[in-house]
C-alpha cells in the first residue's frame, strides 16, 4: 500500500503562483508515472500533469507553459509548479501514482481557490 499526502493548495489571486507537493510513503524511482488531476466543484475529475519514470512530462492544454510537474526521487515527491494563475484553475488537486495495471493510488487531495 502506498499512501500520497498533497500540500501546497491554498486561496490565492489571478495570475500569482503555487506549488503543490505529493508525499509518497515509499520509494517513487520505479513508479511508472505520477500524475496531477484536478476537479472543480460539480466537474469531474480531470488530468492536469504527468510525468513518467524517464522524465518526459505531458500537460492538459490549457495549463501548458504556466505549470511545470517534476519529480525529486529523493525526498519521495513530486510537485507541480503552477505559476499566472486563473480562476477556472480552481478546484480540488489530487496526486495519483500508477505502477503498474493493479497497484495506483490517489491522494486525499488540496484545494487549490483562485479568485480576486
Amino acid at each position: 500500500q502506498v499512501q500520497l499526502v498533497e500540500s501546497g493548495g491554498g486561496l490565492v489571486q489571478p495570475g500569482e503562483s503555487l506549488r503543490l507537493s505529493c508525499e509518497a510513503s515509499t520509494s517513487i524511482f520505479s513508479f511508472n508515472f505520477m500524475s496531477w488531476y484536478r476537479q472543480a466543484p460539480g466537474k469531474e475529475r480531470d488530468f492536469v500533469a504527468r510525468i513518467f519514470s524517464g522524465g518526459s512530462t505531458h500537460y492538459r492544454d490549457s495549463v501548458k507553459g504556466r505549470f511545470t510537474i517534476s519529480r525529486d526521487n529523493a525526498k519521495n515527491t513530486v510537485y507541480l509548479q503552477m505559476n499566472t494563475l486563473k480562476p477556472e484553475d480552481t478546484g480540488v488537486y489530487y496526486c495519483r501514482a500508477y505502477i503498474s495495471s493493479r497497484a495506483e493510488y490517489w491522494g486525499q487531495g488540496t484545494q487549490v481557490t483562485v479568485s480576486s
